[in-house]
């Protein structure tokens, strides 16, 4: 499968982008060692991952900091060999804890405000939607990891819904980054 990664280092004067390979990326250690080698002092690192315009992540890389993730469809990513990178145990792990259990629900609190649901609609709800190795099916990790850039967990997760197209998705937040056109350079 055709994938696309870029690393996106922050700077004084803005965002550093250059594409990357993870041919040798083999676990989320390895990811953030390369984005660190990126960064400028402790600056925040972001890698953006792009897979077949399935699914797509980010993640955020701040000095020693753990990585944080944001993963728009994590049954897809579990269906990638670049998805193993992202998808970790701990991740995956949380998604019962998760604010996106009920995805169905959330996105009809984004589009509709506080709706009632049917019997029929909130039995359906009970039943979390997974994919393989039940592993949930949509958004997954960290929605707020852009949050101070600009980037509020709402559009972010509104980026990741129905329909949406992650290279457009990875576009949009680069562009709200700033660096829009550098990441298209680097396309």
């Amino acid at each position: 499968m055709a994938y696309f990664a870029a690393v996106l280092a922050r700077t004084e004067d803005g965002w550093d982008v250059s594409e990357t390979e993870l041919d040798n990326v083999e676990t989320l250690a390895d990811l953030a060692d390369l984005a660190r080698e990126s960064a400028q002092d402790d600056d925040t690192v972001l890698v953006f991952i792009e897979q077949e315009d399935t699914w797509f992540a980010v993640v955020r890389v701040d000095g020693e900091d753990d990585p944080r993730i944001f993963v728009s469809d994590a049954a897809a990513a579990a269906r990638s060999s670049y998805g193993d990178v992202v998808l970790t145990e701990e991740l995956v792990g949380r998604a019962g804890d998760s604010e996106f259990d009920d995805l169905d629900s959330l996105v009809t609190d984004l589009e509709d405000g506080d709706a009632e649901l049917s019997d029929d609609e909130e039995d359906d709800d009970e039943r979390p939607l997974t994919g393989p190795g039940g592993v949930p099916v949509g958004p997954l990790g960290d929605s707020e990891l852009l949050a101070e850039f600009g980037v509020p967990a709402a559009d972010l997760l509104e980026l990741s819904g129905d329909g949406a197209e992650p290279g457009d998705a990875l576009a949009e937040l680069a562009e709200a980054l700033g660096c829009g056109e550098v990441l298209e350079a680097v396309r």
